[in-house]
């Protein structure tokens, strides 16, 4: 079964109490209070309890769509929804709440509307149904269909239609902004950059200027560069072909209102738009090139810390690695799992990082350098990828199979092409790509050549 980016119920909602671009307070509040009160503001205790149901069951999905798609942050407001009955849902602070409603609220405010194929909160639009009428649900209108026997569920359908799926007990988490925190660009690799790739080639349909990005497997190359500068070009940002926060959030926008997300006519977004490519925890029997780069980065730990031990890097996450992590965590403060979460990788990193920095110069002495610690990609320009052409170079004289690599430190088509026949030839994934795997094996090879250092 594929791995996606699971929509959860954020812990908490921001309110803004009044209009978007109005002077209103905000305030925050759990999600089960917040839906509590727009229930209690919106409908009547009185009807029958399967309307009450159905209207709540909209009230969450509703809220949770907004959220989904960052509606108001992505447009640079600092709150979740409004208070205000001509953008969102009613919700009056402070106000009682009812009994009844507030049970109903208890057993569903963590279930919500999709549809089939769809994996997004439903933006299930609805109005009172007399003074305002709307191509969803009717609020009034679910009395006389719960009165005639309909099921919560039936009456979603009524309005909705008939391929809606409710989803029931969605994991509950803090909201976290989707944003990853600091801009990236040529070398990045994560589930941040698939996302990207994914949503321009979407918004490329519409865009038709901003370029296709194939493969879109989580890697910044050139291509993926290019597809933003253009991006950022139509839409008025500064054109770097970096993405920071606000073309991260530009993107979004733009997403969004191509794909209707937003809307009760919304496209949808499939289980293939949002896999997870990178994992975001290692464990004991995970395997592939993200454990790879994982034993690589403890290996030149360990070479430094002698309470470390090294292991074979094979890519399988074994017994051995997990002893390796556990004395990672063990010695660097983290409670010890053996597990590497977000919180274990972004210290080991650092630690790398650490040792990179005090290296004396010329540590090397003759011998391949460390990985630097980013992904080396078509069209960046360094030193490092001066080194790693003259590495490529030495092998080549020693496998013809490996195209000639000019030193120039600019990763153009011919370094790419090299690239991609090194993995071949060693088994790696061939991503024309320089990650920690390829760059160790590449290292190995160059100091077996140049210094007959035994290979491991």
């Amino acid at each position: 079964m594929a791995r996606y980016d699971v929509p959860t119920v954020p812990e908490t909602i921001t309110v803004h109490l009044g209009p978007p671009d109005s002077a209103a307070a905000n305030v925050t509040l759990p999600f089960p209070d917040y839906i509590k009160n727009v229930a209690s503001s919106e409908i009547y205790p009185t009807w029958p309890e399967a309307a009450l149901r159905a209207n709540i069951y909209a009230q969450v999905t509703f809220a949770l769509n907004r959220v989904f798609t960052e509606w108001y942050r992505s447009r640079g407001y600092d709150f979740d929804i409004t208070s205000s009955t001509q953008y969102d849902q009613a919700f009056v602070n402070g106000r009682e709440i009812f009994d009844n409603i507030s049970r109903i609220v208890d057993e569903v405010f963590n279930n919500y509307v999709v549809r089939q194929g769809s994996v997004e909160p439903l933006f299930t639009q609805f109005c009172n149904g007399t003074t305002v009428t709307c191509r969803g649900l009717s609020q009034w209108g679910t009395v006389p269909l719960a009165n005639q026997g309909y099921t919560p569920y039936e009456i979603l359908q009524y309005y909705y239609g008939d391929d809606i799926n409710i989803v029931r007990n969605a994991p509950v988490a803090p909201f976290i902004p989707s944003y990853p925190g600091t801009p990236f660009g040529i070398g990045s690799s994560g589930n941040e950059v698939r996302t990207i790739q994914v949503e321009l080639n979407r918004i490329g349909n519409n865009y038709p200027a901003i370029p296709k990005i194939i493969p879109a497997n989580g890697l910044y190359g050139e291509s993926t560069a290019e597809a933003v500068r253009v991006f950022q070009s139509v839409f008025g940002l500064p054109q770097t072909g970096v993405v920071n926060k606000a073309t991260w959030y530009q993107i979004k926008f733009i997403f969004t209102a191509v794909k209707n997300l937003a809307e009760l006519t919304s496209e949808g977004l499939t289980v293939p738009e949002v896999e997870l490519t990178f994992p975001e925890q290692l464990q004991r029997g995970d395997y592939g090139q993200p454990v790879r780069s994982l034993q690589y980065y403890l290996n030149v730990i360990a070479y430094f810390n002698p309470e470390i031990p090294s292991v074979e890097a094979t890519g399988v996450f074994g017994a051995d690695t997990e002893q390796q992590v556990l004395a990672f965590e063990r010695f660097y403060g983290i409670a010890p799992d053996g597990i590497v979460d977000f919180r274990t990788w972004q210290l080991i990193q650092q630690i790398y990082d650490q040792i990179l920095a005090g290296l004396p110069e010329g540590y090397e002495r003759g011998a391949a350098a460390l990985y630097p610690g980013y992904n080396l990609a078509p069209g960046l320009a360094n030193d490092d990828v001066r080194l790693l052409q003259t590495y490529l170079s030495v092998i080549g004289e020693n496998y013809q199979a490996i195209p000639e690599v000019p030193v120039t430190g600019y990763f153009g088509e011919q370094t790419e092409a090299a690239v991609r026949r090194f993995q071949e030839l060693f088994g790696l994934d061939v991503t024309g790509v320089v990650g920690a795997p390829t760059w160790d094996a590449i290292a190995r090879e160059y100091n077996f050549i140049q210094l007959g250092v035994q290979r491991p």
